[in-house]
C-alpha cells in the first residue's frame, strides 16, 4: 500500500531520531586508526554500539546527540503552539540546554574561558556545542536575536524534520524553517544550506522515492521566482552540483576523517549527508556507510535518516525500539499532524 504524505511526514521525524541515536555511540571519532579498531568489533552492523566509543562525551546508547535533542525540543514546541513560535522555542531551548540541565557541565560552560586547565575527555554526559553556548549567552544578555551569527555547522539541518514534516507542500515551509534555524544559528550560510536541505526533505515527503530529486531541487534553486531566495543560493547550487561527482565526494569523505576542522562545518557536512541520500537505497545501509566515514557521524545520519524515513518509514521498527524518545515522538507527531499537519 502506498504511503500517504502524512505517513511520510511522520517517517521523516522518526527516521532522523533513530539514525541520530544509532550513530551516537560512535560520534566524533576522527582518528582513522581508532575508527578502524572500533568498527572491527561491530561489522557489519556498527549502529547502537552498547558502550560509547565517543572520545569527547558519553551518553547511554539509544539517547540522542545534541542534534536530536534540538529536533525533539522543536517538535514539542510545534505540538504545543501549532506554529513556529520564536518566544516559545527560545524558552524551551534555554530550559532544555541551559543552566541546571544535563547539558550544564563544567567543560561546556558558555562562559568558560580559554586557556584554563586541560579538559579531561570524554565527559560523562551530553555535549553542548558552540551554537548552543552562544545562544545561552545571547539569551542571558537579553538580545532580541538569540542565534549565533558566526556558527556555521550542521545543527540547522539536523533539526528541520519536524518543521518540514508539518509544512511540506505549503508555500510558507521555507520561511518557517528559516525562522526556526535563526533562533540558535543566525548565520546566512547556515540558513541557505539548511533551506536547501529542507527542499530535499520536502521533495521526499511529498513524492516518496524519486531518482530525480537532485534535479528537482536544483531547478527550484535556479528559479528566479523561488520561495525564500537567499543571497548565497548560487554558492549552494555549486555545492550541491559537486555531489553529482561521486569521485570527488569520495575524496571529500576521506578528508573528513583526516581533518576534524571540516566537520561538522557547512557546506561539507551537508554534502557528505546528501551523498548518502542520493547514492544509497535504504536507511540502515546509508547510516552504516556514513558511520564508517568517521567524524560527525550523527549529524549526517540524522539528515540521511529523515530523507529515507520519508520514503520507507515502516522499515524502521527494529531501530525505533532502541531509540529512547521514539514513543514520545510518535505520540506528539500523530497529535500534531491530526490538528495542524500535512494532509494525505
Amino acid at each position: 500500500m502506498a504511503l500517504s504524505v502524512a505517513d511520510r511526514a511522520i517517517g521523516a521525524i522518526i527516521g532522523a531520531a533513530v539514525a541520530d541515536a544509532a550513530a551516537q555511540p560512535m560520534h566524533w571519532i576522527y582518528n582513522p586508526d581508532e575508527l578502524k579498531e572500533v568498527l572491527s568489533d561491530l561489522e557489519p552492523c556498527p549502529e547502537f554500539r552498547p558502550q560509547s566509543a565517543n572520545p569527547f562525551y558519553r551518553r547511554t546508547t539509544g539517547e540522542q546527540t545534541c542534534y536530536g535533542d534540538q529536533a525533539h525540543v522543536l517538535l514539542e514546541s510545534l505540538s504545543q503552539c501549532g506554529d513556529i513560535n520564536v518566544e516559545d522555542l527560545t524558552r524551551r531551548f534555554y530550559e532544555f540546554f541551559g543552566p541546571g540541565t544535563v547539558y550544564d557541565l563544567p567543560l561546556n560552560d558558555p562562559y568558560r574561558k580559554k586557556g584554563g586547565p586541560k579538559a579531561v575527555l570524554p565527559i560523562d554526559g551530553p555535549w553542548r556545542n558552540a551554537s548552543l553556548k552562544a545562544f545561552i549567552r545571547n539569551v542571558d544578555a537579553g538580545k532580541e536575536e538569540t542565534g549565533c551569527d558566526v556558527d556555521c555547522q550542521i545543527d540547522g539541518i539536523t533539526k528541520i524534520a519536524p518543521v518540514v514534516a508539518m509544512y511540506a507542500g505549503r508555500p510558507e515551509m521555507l520561511e518557517k524553517v528559516e525562522k526556526a534555524t535563526r533562533v540558535t544559528q543566525n548565520n546566512d550560510l547556515c540558513v541557505a544550506v539548511t533551506l536547501a536541505a529542507a527542499r530535499f526533505l520536502e521533495h521526499f515527503i511529498l513524492n516518496g522515492p524519486d531518482p530525480s530529486a537532485l534535479g528537482a531541487v536544483l531547478a527550484q534553486l535556479n528559479d528566479p521566482n523561488r520561495q525564500s531566495p537567499q543571497e548565497l543560493d548560487r554558492a549552494v547550487i555549486a555545492h550541491i552540483s559537486q555531489v553529482k561527482d561521486i569521485t570527488l565526494m569520495l575524496r571529500l569523505c576521506a578528508v573528513f576523517i583526516l581533518n576534524p576542522d571540516l566537520f561538522p562545518a557547512l557546506p561539507g557536512a551537508f554534502q557528505g549527508a546528501l551523498h548518502g541520500v542520493l547514492t544509497l537505497n535504504q536507511l540502515d545501509e546509508a547510516v552504516r556507510d556514513t558511520m564508517r566515514r568517521g567524524g560527525c557521524t550523527a549529524s549526517r545520519a540524522s539528515f540521511i535518516g529523515a530523507c529515507f524515513g520519508a520514503q520507507v518509514w515502516q522499515e524502521q521498527g527494529c531501530w525505533a525500539c532502541k531509540t529512547y524518545p521514539i514513543f514520545c515522538l510518535c505520540t506528539l507527531l500523530i497529535e500534531k499532524l491530526r490538528r495542524h499537519g500535512t494532509g494525505g
